[in-house]
């Protein structure tokens, strides 16, 4: 195989696929310290510079190869849900999300992509795995290794492992425990993965505000479950969601506040009556009765019988 020639002469090729691939995963955790687990797709197609060459993270397709390494790929990428249309793939976890199944590029085994991938698969190369959270915007996850061809199924099976098993060679600890410690890497993933999804989705549906004071500071918002996420209705999509500040966020949650049918505010009785300082009064009492901002998309607005279980619920904890 042919070397690339960069400022300390010629590297190897099998070198090279190495420090690329450290160097991604190095670039990645850096921009998670500074955007979180959610990554811009701007930040991903830029990518970082190695050896005085630029080396993105993700392109159009979802198998994706950067010019510096042309035979194995760097990461691969599902699509983001569009509203109203079906997904382009049916990626997806396993039911107890324990593999990713990862669909193959086309329906021919022997496209180019598809042999990338199982070329990585044999030589237990690490690549990332990009989740299309909303339009721009990814969830990152690395290092996930490709663990087995379903050619019949025109799937590839994904596991994500834990980097501190990863030597700097890129050389993973195999063991007995090996299996069993990438499934519960994955299912956690998985988890982690619909979290900060019902996360960012709640916040663009109701445009990074909270839905009671408008308040626009992403970092002091959350995505409030109507239906805690323990309870078997409590489903992480949006309908099941309410963007909410930090203060409002734990209201509701200690049924402080309620959001009745009418999608108005309710106040518990006993708090409208305190008398305690500016905090309480501009901070919740003033929104009693106050009607709450929605998303512009109907199919993103509060599912009426999750609300009026929800206010069931906080009518039956403010009496006892």
């Amino acid at each position: 195989m042919q070397g690339v020639t960069g400022k300390m002469g010629p590297v190897p090729s099998e070198d090279l696929d190495t420090r690329v691939r450290l160097a991604a995963f190095e670039f990645l955790k850096e921009q998670v310290r500074l955007h979180g687990e959610v990554l811009p797709a701007s930040v991903l197609r830029q990518g970082f510079e190695f050896q005085g060459q630029q080396v993105r993270l993700k392109g159009v397709q979802g198998i994706f190869k950067p010019k510096l390494l042309p035979e194995m790929p760097l990461s691969i990428t599902t699509a983001p849900p569009e509203p109203n249309r079906d997904a382009p793939y049916d990626d997806g976890f396993t039911a107890d999300g324990s593999v990713l199944l990862y669909r193959y590029r086309g329906e021919n085994p022997r496209h180019h992509d598809n042999i990338g991938l199982r070329r990585a698969m044999e030589e237990r190369r690490p690549l990332i795995y990009f989740h299309g959270v909303v339009k721009s915007e990814y969830f990152a996850v690395w290092p996930v290794y490709v663990i087995a061809d379903e050619p019949n199924a025109l799937r590839f099976r994904v596991a994500v492992d834990d980097a501190s098993y990863m030597s700097p060679g890129l050389s993973v600890v195999s063991d007995a425990t090996a299996d069993a410690r990438r499934e519960y890497v994955t299912a956690t993933t998985r988890r982690r993965l619909h979290q900060r999804s019902f996360r960012t989705r709640v916040l663009h549906a109701y445009r990074k505000r909270c839905a009671l004071c408008r308040l626009r500071h992403e970092r002091l918002l959350d995505a409030a479950h109507i239906i805690p996420d323990s309870d078997p209705l409590g489903d992480p999509i949006v309908p099941n969601g309410l963007a909410l500040c930090k203060l409002h966020h734990a209201a509701f949650d200690q049924n402080i506040i309620g959001l009745r049918p009418d999608l108005t505010i309710h106040v518990r009785d006993d708090v409208l009556k305190e008398r305690d300082g500016p905090m309480l009064v501009h901070g919740i009492q003033e929104f009693h009765n106050q009607e709450i901002r929605l998303p512009s998309r109907i199919d993103e607005q509060p599912r009426q019988d999750l609300v009026q279980e929800r206010y069931k619920r906080f009518l039956s904890a403010a009496s006892d």
